[in-house]
């Protein structure tokens, strides 16, 4: 009986001490995962203050950085864990790509290089595009202008990757808003990036993901449900092809 009795004892300390190395590890990394998305949102916070221009381009890349600082800090608020601090990261470093470009467009030193985004695999523009979509003219470049003030840091949008890059308007924020496509904004997307154009402006690692997104996205972009997004929050119709509203970036219909 007495033996029983130890090896029970022997077993709870075993268990009790293994809940103790769990608890601490899993503390640990959340006290890391959350400096380090501190780290890179203070980072940001440094550049949106610091950095100033009137070029269009300018105003436009620390305008977005902006709005991903305050993105970031409402985030950082309400994190309780790993996962939500590692957001917190993504949305500071989205900002600091901005604060980037913004400093690309002053004519200064960028920095350093950021770490990766992790949506970041389509690539990035190598030469200036321009073509026409329902009579409306969109352009598109490797570097900043009074005609592309857009920046975009690359990424996937609904399942299809827009290339890091200058634009002329941002036709994409309405399938961020909605999560899904217009009718306007998908003629975009293929007259700017479809395969048929041949030299097709962007690097080999945008052709990596193209396949992929284009696959996944166009039966759902060729359903017919462009309308309401539902659950998709105030992003609208997405069926316009005038775009809507998209918070008054767009300079009307297409």
């Amino acid at each position: 009986m007495g033996t029983w009795i130890v090896l029970i004892v022997l077993v709870l300390a075993v268990v009790a001490v293994g809940a103790v190395v769990v608890s601490t590890r899993r503390k640990r990394e959340l006290s890391d995962a959350r400096e380090d998305a501190l780290r890179w949102y203070e980072r940001l916070g440094g550049q949106v203050m610091n950095l100033s221009g009137d070029a269009p381009a300018v105003r436009q890349a620390l305008a977005d950085a902006g709005e991903r600082y305050t993105a970031a800090g409402a985030q950082l608020e309400r994190s309780t864990s790993v996962k939500q601090y590692e957001l917190v990261r993504e949305t500071a470093l989205e900002g600091l790509a901005y604060a980037r470009a913004a400093r690309v467009a002053l004519g200064i030193d960028p920095g350093p290089d950021l770490p990766p985004l992790a949506g970041a695999r389509a690539g990035q523009l190598t030469r200036e595009r321009e073509v026409d979509v329902q009579g409306h003219r969109f352009r598109a470049g490797p570097q900043p202008g009074d005609a592309t003030p857009y920046y975009y840091p690359g990424g996937q949008v609904a399942g299809r990757g827009v290339p890091a890059g200058w634009y002329s308007e941002p036709w994409w924020k309405t399938a961020l808003v909605a999560g899904a496509w217009g009718v306007g904004s998908l003629l975009v997307f293929d007259a700017l990036f479809s395969p048929s154009w041949g030299d097709s402006g962007y690097d080999a690692g945008y052709n990596a993901g193209f396949d992929q997104g284009y696959d996944e996205g166009t039966d759902a972009d060729q359903s017919g449900d462009g309308g309401d997004p539902g659950d998709g929050g105030d992003g609208g119709d997405t069926g316009d092809a005038g775009f809507g509203d998209a918070g008054g970036d767009f300079g009307g219909d297409f």
